[in-house]
């Protein structure tokens, strides 16, 4: 059982001298623990083992409520995302490497999550409007039917942008509108066409946390909003072949590995935390994205180290 994060740091079980009749444990050392990207409600973390090995990793820290949280990590992973934070919150995360169930070396750091974004942003050159009065028809006109848009979900996510889709179960729009925070934190706002249901938001930046906010709109003012939330993905390496076409290889020549995903199941649960497990059968990934709805509502994406083939969601 691990103290909480609040004790005392304990001695390195390394420094405990062997029984006379043990092997002397092959020295592991972790590396500085760094953050990589912070948003409002999260933070991604990394670190190296630049000695030995590890099998398994544990993540300390208390919550804003001050209750202790412990996020169980891969032996094999080199970086974790930390979801439901709260804004502007300082967070000092302790990183633990275990070998047969001890604590062998440990690493911290203090984080502030950002802080929180506008729930809404104004159209481009407008005020926000009260929704509830844009819905009401003046005493003179016919009454507009109903209009819904149904949930805004995340299709597809890459460094650079965010696929997004939806669907009116009720009632005809004008046109649509997707507004949000660049990573400078400009607001941006995308017209799109009214037979549309998906769109993808280029020029977006790596690793970023972006929340999207997708209006209806009929006669010019909005009278339907939903909103969801996306992380972009960590940029890729560079391919030198790329640049160079005389060393690219015909389409023919160089096919693209299939790699496949093997069934998500669940290893435990808890009544704070679920661990998930997956295989790949066929192929490797780089990385892999696990995305939920919180209790509240609010989608989280948890980013995974693709070496990785199982997660504690906490």
């Amino acid at each position: 059982e691990l103290p909480l994060p609040s004790e005392e740091p304990q001695p390195e079980d390394s420094q405990t001298p062997a029984f006379p009749s043990e092997t002397p444990i092959v020295r592991v050392v972790l590396g500085e623990l760094r953050v990589s990207s912070v948003t409002p409600n999260s933070v991604q973390l990394q670190w190296s083992v630049p000695e030995g090995s590890f099998d398994s990793f544990m993540l300390q820290y208390r919550d804003a409520q001050g209750q202790p949280q412990a996020l169980p990590i891969d032996g094999r992973s080199r970086s974790v995302t930390v979801p439901g934070l709260s804004p502007s919150h300082r967070y000092r995360f302790h990183l633990y490497g275990l070998r047969g169930g001890k604590r062998i070396d440990r690493v911290s750091i203090d984080i502030v999550t950002a802080a929180a974004l506008p729930e809404e942003l104004p159209l481009p050159s407008e005020e926000p409007q009260d929704e509830k009065r844009q819905t009401e028809a003046p005493p003179s006109a016919t009454p507009l039917a109903r209009a819904v848009l149904k949930e805004l979900i995340v299709s597809s996510i890459t460094p650079s942008s965010v696929g997004l889709q939806w669907s009116i179960p009720e009632g005809p729009f004008d046109s649509f509108m997707l507004q949000y925070l660049d990573a400078q934190g400009q607001p941006q706002a995308l017209p799109i066409d009214v037979g549309s249901r998906s769109v993808t938001v280029p020029g977006l930046s790596p690793s970023h946390w972006y929340r999207f906010h997708l209006y209806g709109l009929r006669g010019g003012k909005r009278v339907y909003h939903t909103s969801t939330e996306a992380v972009t993905e960590e940029p890729q390496p560079e391919d030198p072949k790329a640049k160079d076409p005389q060393t690219e290889a015909p389409a023919s020549e160089a096919p693209l590995a299939r790699a496949v995903l093997e069934e998500l199941r669940v290893s435990s649960v808890s009544p704070n935390s679920v661990q998930l497990q997956w295989s790949v059968p066929k192929g490797s990934f780089d990385s892999f994205m696990l995305q939920y709805r919180d209790a509240q509502g609010q989608l989280q994406a948890l980013p995974i180290d693709g070496g990785s083939r199982s997660v504690t969601v906490p």
